[in-house]
C-alpha cells in the first residue's frame, strides 16, 4: 500500500503532493514499483496535528481519488474518518476505507455500511492531537490492542458491517511508546487469531529514528527490518512511503517464508 498525503503538514511527506498534477505522478510511480493499492489522506494524523474542515478534506481527497480511479484503474484507499469524506469517495471510485478512529467519529460507522466497501479499523486511544501524551497500558499491549479491535469488530457488525469487509491495524506510533510499538511488532501474530487481515504503517515512524537515532530521510533501512518482521508475523498489507525497496523486501522474506524443497 503507498501512501500518497495530499496534506500540507503530514510528518514526512507534508505539502510534495498537495497538487493534484503531482499527487498522481507520485501514484503513478507507486504503482509502476509495485504498489496494489494507493492510500489517499487528506488529513494528518501525525502526533499532535489538528482536525482539517470537512470541505477542505473533501477538496484535497474527491479530485485525487476520481483521477486515480480514471487515469490508471488503481485500487484507492482512502485514509479518512469523516463521513462525508467516506460517503464522496466511495461515489468517486474508492475501494477501501482506511480509519485511525476505527469508524468512531459521528456518522463514520453508518457511512462505511453504506458505502458497501472495506474498512480498515486502526487501534488508537484518544485523538492525534493529544494520543502521545503518555500513553499508558494497565496490561500488555498486545493484549489491549487485541481486545479494543475485537470490540470494535463486533461493534461495527452490530451496525451492519460484515466482518468480512473488515481488516485491522494495530497502530504503530497512535498512542504507543517506542516500547510498546517493538513490544507490538514482537507479538504481532497474537493479532492473527482474531480472523482477519492484518495491515501495519510503520513507515519512517519516529520509532525507528529513536531506536537508530536517524532522521526521517534516513529511516529507509530500519522501516525495512520492520516490514520483513512484521509479514513473518502474519501482516498482509505494508503500508509504506518507498514501495520499490519494500516489494524486494517483501518479495524475498515470502520466499524464505514459502521455503518448502525437501532435505538434500
Amino acid at each position: 500500500m503507498g501512501i500518497l498525503n495530499v496534506t500540507p503538514d503530514s510528518f514526512s511527506d507534508g505539502g510534495r503532493h498537495a497538487v493534484p498534477d503531482d499527487a498522481l505522478r507520485h501514484a503513478e510511480q507507486m504503482l509502476a514499483e509495485g504498489a496494489a493499492i494507493i492510500d489517499v489522506g487528506g488529513e494528518s494524523t501525525r502526533p499532535g496535528a489538528e482536525p482539517v474542515a470537512v470541505q477542505q478534506e473533501l477538496d484535497r481527497v474527491v479530485p485525487v481519488v476520481e483521477a486515480l480511479v480514471r487515469e490508471f484503474d488503481a485500487l484507492v484507499s482512502v485514509d479518512t474518518s469523516t463521513p462525508e469524506v467516506i460517503q464522496a469517495t466511495a461515489l468517486a471510485g474508492a475501494g477501501m476505507i482506511n480509519d485511525v478512529r476505527n469508524l468512531r467519529r459521528e456518522g463514520a460507522l453508518s457511512a462505511a455500511v453504506a458505502s458497501g466497501l472495506p474498512v480498515c479499523l486502526m487501534h488508537m486511544l484518544g485523538e492525534p492531537g493529544d494520543m502521545q501524551d503518555a500513553p499508558h497500558y494497565n496490561r500488555p499491549v498486545e493484549e489491549a490492542v487485541a481486545d479494543f479491535l475485537a470490540q470494535r469488530v463486533t461493534a461495527c457488525e452490530a451496525a451492519g458491517l460484515r466482518r468480512e469487509r473488515m481488516l485491522l491495524d494495530p497502530g504503530f506510533g497512535f498512542a504507543k511508546t517506542v516500547a510498546h510499538n517493538l513490544r507490538l511488532l514482537k507479538q504481532l501474530d497474537r493479532l492473527t487469531v482474531l480472523g482477519l487481515p492484518l495491515l501495519v504503517g510503520m513507515s519512517r515512524k519516529s520509532m525507528i529514528g529513536k531506536v537508530l537515532g536517524r532522521p526521517v530521510e534516513e529511516r529507509l533501512p530500519g522501516g525495512l527490518a520492520l516490514s520483513a518482521l512484521a509479514v513473518e508475523r502474519g501482516a498482509r498489507i505494508l503500508r509504506v512511503h518507498d514501495v520499490g525497496p519494500h516489494v524486494d523486501a517483501v518479495n524475498m522474506t515470502w520466499a524464505v517464508l514459502e521455503e518448502d524443497s525437501p532435505h538434500d
